[in-house]
């Protein structure tokens, strides 16, 4: 079974066109960002240059070869911009015109039809880094935000960035033929053709994928996530508890002092100034080792990966410290200085035991409450006596 390559380009035109249009459509749902109408018009783009590309030897050289391969390559480097604007990184706007000109300058001086096999080369080359660049910005995707439809994305991408340098190199050593690029019988880039409409029809499912994935990940997250403070609630502490292996562990329950008597006096906006001071406090403390969860109104939980005991002390002590620096602004709104009591317990092996933990450092926190509040109290058996 022979493929006619024309056809090939024309049907690739005609699904990237109308892949672009369905996610323009999908753009001005709202749903989506500016990613995806970036992403539109490259398939846009990539379509209408095909299209030209298809027309050759139909139209004028100038619409055909020169608009052709220009629209192309626009459309393609506009695919790691969108993959930047989704990712949030900042966009080079002079250096993607000065790559768009650099590009191409050397394809409008190849303008003879005895120069078709290599601007095949030059472009295939070209679209082979594009794509390697594609590569770079989803595997970050993955390992920044854990999509895993980034890494699919990367290696699709990856996939295709072979299939071009291996096409440039074909081109550059005369094995697609030398009669032009639609010559009768060239069944090699009529076949490699046909696996670019493949690619490139999975290539917009994927995006969209992304993006799907993203908005599932962050709902899940907001359900799991104190609004106010953005650090876990009891269901996020709750779900991490049931995964957690690491031993030694401990944990921090935190009793904000009088926080109702101000919270009354001052206002609401005061109140939730100083819990949101208290959870950037913790989250210089903490780091990346621990968590933090909001378990109530006014009481949070600090969990301790690796920590013993006597460690979790010092961070809690740590904590007072940068609480009281982070609240120093707040002094002349509040009637009293925010304290805070720290009750601390730990496991060192075993199963990970929630309910026993909290419990155990509930009653350090009420023993510390009692004797005075403002200090750091750890869980000792006769507590539980």
């Amino acid at each position: 079974m022979t493929f006619d390559l024309r056809t090939i380009y024309a049907m690739t035109a005609i699904a990237c066109i109308v892949l672009g249009l369905f996610q323009c459509f999908a753009y001005f749902t709202g749903r989506f960002e500016r990613w995806l109408a970036v992403w539109s018009a490259s398939n846009i783009l990539i379509g209408i240059g095909s299209l030209f590309i298809a027309f050759r030897g139909l139209v004028p050289d100038l619409v055909a070869t020169q608009a052709g391969n220009g629209l192309t390559i626009v459309g393609c480097l506009l695919l790691p911009v969108s993959l930047r604007i989704f990712a949030g990184r900042r966009v080079d706007a002079p250096l993607l015109l000065a790559a768009i000109v650099a590009i191409n300058v050397p394809l409008l001086l190849m303008d003879g039809p005895e120069q078709w096999s290599q601007r095949i080369a030059f472009s295939s080359l070209i679209f082979a880094m594009i794509d390697l660049t594609v590569v770079r910005e989803t595997f970050r995707l993955w390992r920044d935000e854990g999509l895993t439809s980034a890494l699919l994305t990367a290696a699709l991408f990856g996939t295709t960035a072979t299939m071009y340098i291996s096409r440039s190199i074909m081109a550059h050593n005369g094995q697609l033929g030398d009669m032009g690029l639609f010559q009768p019988g060239n069944g090699l880039h009529a076949l490699i053709g046909l696996s670019a409409l493949l690619f490139v029809t999975l290539r917009s499912m994927l995006i969209m994928l992304m993006g799907m994935e993203r908005a599932n990940l962050r709902l899940q997250d907001a359900a799991y996530r104190d609004p106010l403070t953005g650090v876990l609630n009891r269901s996020g502490l709750a779900r991490w508890f049931s995964a957690a292996t690491t031993m030694p562990i401990a944990v921090l329950v935190v009793d904000l002092d009088r926080f109702k008597e101000f919270n009354d006096n001052c206002g609401h906006a005061i109140g939730d100034k100083v819990l949101r001071a208290f959870a950037q406090a913790a989250g210089s403390v903490v780091g990346a080792s621990g968590l933090i969860a909001r378990h109530g109104g006014d009481e949070f939980v600090v969990v301790l990966k690796g920590r013993s005991l006597e460690q979790a002390v010092l961070v809690a002590e740590n904590l007072r410290i940068a609480f009281s620096l982070g609240t120093a602004g707040l002094d002349a709104a509040l009637p009293i200085r925010p304290t805070l009591s720290i009750g601390a317990a730990a496991q060192a092996g075993g199963t990970v035991d929630l309910p026993s933990l909290l419990h155990q450092a509930d009653q350090a926190l009420y023993r510390r409450k009692r004797d005075g509040r403002d200090g750091v109290d750890v869980y000792s058996p006769e507590l539980a006596a």
